[in-house]
């Protein structure tokens, strides 16, 4: 389940990750070189320590976050200066939430195991429909003009407003799929991924799954900031209105605003 990080997992994955990077270093084909970024923080803004992150956005200059675990799942707009809630709304304990976006007016968010997604009004946070979905529900985005999801896979799902399926992409990092692909957001054109219990983000071509970059984001929560429920990094929002990136974890006590450093 995903209650709580899974350190033999945590170390499976960088693993794959570090080996898949070393190989491309060392590969002769024609496929572009990944990019490797590391994190300058910007601003520092409160978190609420109880989110468990899930999906986190901006829309007209309003941050979005959806936080899960059972029992303490919501929906909320969020005061970026304070980690406040402005509009809350509680879930039943029935309900696991996970990734949202708005797409097409509509704000969509999905549940983890349920086999649901739900559409509630962006404006005031009241509910419309229910949806019926085929797979676990991890993170969701939208470039304008389909939806976009994952599932954990080393799949990224295109879906329409009914969420239907339209297309497919298998990201590959090196030539190697890159599993357990979880909160989303849509960057300048690329679809920017957190790996699930790692610190690293990738930056994927969404026409092709190529991961084109990676993001290392290791110790940007500091220690004195941790305790035994912080969790994983995990929430990205870009808000194009001042084009300035957001990050954060579940149950941190922090929201970072943070500019990337490529390295040599």
């Amino acid at each position: 389940m995903r209650i709580r990080t899974n350190r033999i997992l945590h170390s499976s994955v960088l693993s794959l990750i570090l080996f898949c990077m070393a190989v491309g270093t060392l590969s002769t084909s024609c496929e572009a070189k990944v990019k490797r970024y590391s994190l300058e923080v910007v601003a520092k803004y409160f978190h609420d320590e109880k989110s468990y992150t899930q999906g986190l956005f901006f829309h007209d200059g309003v941050m979005y976050e959806s936080t899960g675990q059972w029992g303490e799942s919501t929906l909320r707009t969020v005061d970026l200066t304070t980690g406040k809630p402005i509009i809350n709304q509680n879930f039943p304990k029935k309900y696991f939430l996970e990734g949202s976006c708005i797409f097409d007016g509509k704000l969509y968010l999905l549940t983890w195991t349920n086999k649901l997604a739900f559409v509630y009004d962006p404006q005031t946070l009241e509910y419309r429909r229910t949806l019926s979905y085929p797979r676990e529900g991890w993170g969701l985005t939208t470039d304008g003009k389909q939806l976009i999801a994952s599932d954990g896979s080393a799949n990224l799902y295109f879906l329409d407003g009914d969420l239907k399926e339209k297309k497919r992409v298998t990201v590959k990092l090196n030539g190697r799929p890159l599993k357990y692909l979880n909160e989303l957001e849509w960057i300048d054109g690329k679809v920017w991924a957190n790996v699930y219990t790692t610190d690293l983000i990738a930056i994927i071509d969404p026409s092709t799954g190529n991961v084109e970059a990676t993001v290392d984001c290791t110790g940007l929560l500091p220690k004195e900031l941790r305790d035994n429920r912080t969790d994983v990094l995990n929430g990205i929002a870009y808000n194009p209105a001042d084009r300035k990136i957001y990050l954060t974890g579940k149950y941190w006590k922090r929201l970072y605003e943070i500019r990337l450093v490529e390295k040599n």
